[in-house]
């Protein structure tokens, strides 16, 4: 007599049922605090993005290994440390995984997927020529012309992260005391000095662009906003600097964050305090800041050389 073998039935999800009963398992079988679940999902809503801006938007049960190969391309693309490309390919590896285990997909896409290597490797910095060509590339006939300008000098003059410049509140300016007030990881709050260019172009921007919009009411107290009065996505400043480096013929890959670490680079250059620098950074420990002195070493070694009397 022999046993009859028993197929396992899948039942396919969409891509809103997969990360809905995702979330459920991570709550409740992982028993995951809600910031660890809430990173977990924006991991996953990281890959559903890119699969809806591809030709033929796919299922959970359609996704391939290339699939996710030419998503972790992507978000390298965008700036993404090999770090963080870690933590999001565990992500993914954990979500397929549970949609295997609960037979809503037949195979897992992530099994041959790799991480990065993580190393030390040293940020792209801007030269402060390259910043102003790409400022000076925006287009002021367009309507949204002095927000981008903004932006830009906003980024270069206060060093945030992306996040805090998108959720940058209007009644988080104190310009005439010359400080921001930065939302940054975990909540935390930091005061960050502004420029006075910054200032004016943020001025300029709210007169001529912000002013004139219907603004929702998510929009009412943020500083940056679309056409249509809603606050900036992450994605569209990646776009917005991606877009004016090729109109400069830049032969580099930037971000957001690379106005980061030149702002950080160029403070480091003038001469300013390491922890004072943590300070703006809203770095937590020293050592995430020391990775800005390498420019500093080499200006110190060519200023040996050149001036040296045994050189």
């Amino acid at each position: 007599m022999y046993n009859t073998p028993v197929f396992k039935t899948v039942i396919e999800l969409d891509w809103e049922e997969s990360v809905k009963k995702y979330k459920t398992w991570l709550k409740i079988e992982k028993s995951l605090s809600g910031n660890s679940v809430d990173a977990y999902l924006r991991d996953i809503k990281k890959l559903i993005e890119f699969i809806q801006l591809t030709e033929q938007p796919l299922e959970p049960g359609q996704v391939e290994l290339e699939h996710l190969r030419l998503f972790i391309g992507w978000i390298n693309d965008l700036g993404l440390s090999a770090r963080s490309q870690n933590r999001l390919i565990s992500a993914l590896k954990s979500f397929f995984k549970f949609l295997v285990t609960e037979n809503n997909i037949s195979n897992d896409p992530t099994i041959l997927l790799e991480a990065p290597k993580i190393g030390r490797k040293l940020p792209e910095v801007l030269t402060l020529q390259e910043i102003d060509q790409l400022i000076e590339a925006i287009d002021l006939s367009k309507p949204e012309g002095h927000r981008n300008r903004a932006i830009l000098e906003t980024l270069y003059s206060c060093g945030l992260r992306v996040s805090e410049l998108i959720s940058l509140k209007l009644t988080n300016l104190f310009f005439s005391e010359g400080f921001i007030r930065a939302e940054g990881k975990g909540n935390k709050e930091r005061l960050v000095p502004i420029g006075k260019k910054a200032i004016q172009e943020i001025n300029i921007y709210n007169e001529q662009y912000r002013n004139h919009l219907n603004i929702n009411k998510e929009g009412e107290n943020t500083l940056f906003l679309n056409r249509r009065g809603n606050p900036l996505t992450r994605v569209m400043i990646f776009t917005i600097i991606k877009d004016l480096a090729e109109k400069i013929d830049l032969k580099r890959t930037i971000s957001p964050h690379t106005f980061r670490h030149s702002f950080a680079t160029h403070l480091i250059e003038g001469g300013a305090d390491l922890r004072a620098v943590q300070e703006m950074l809203g770095h937590e420990s020293i050592l995430t800041t020391e990775i800005y002195t390498h420019l500093d070493r080499e200006y110190l070694r060519d200023a040996i050389i050149r001036f040296h009397p045994r050189s």
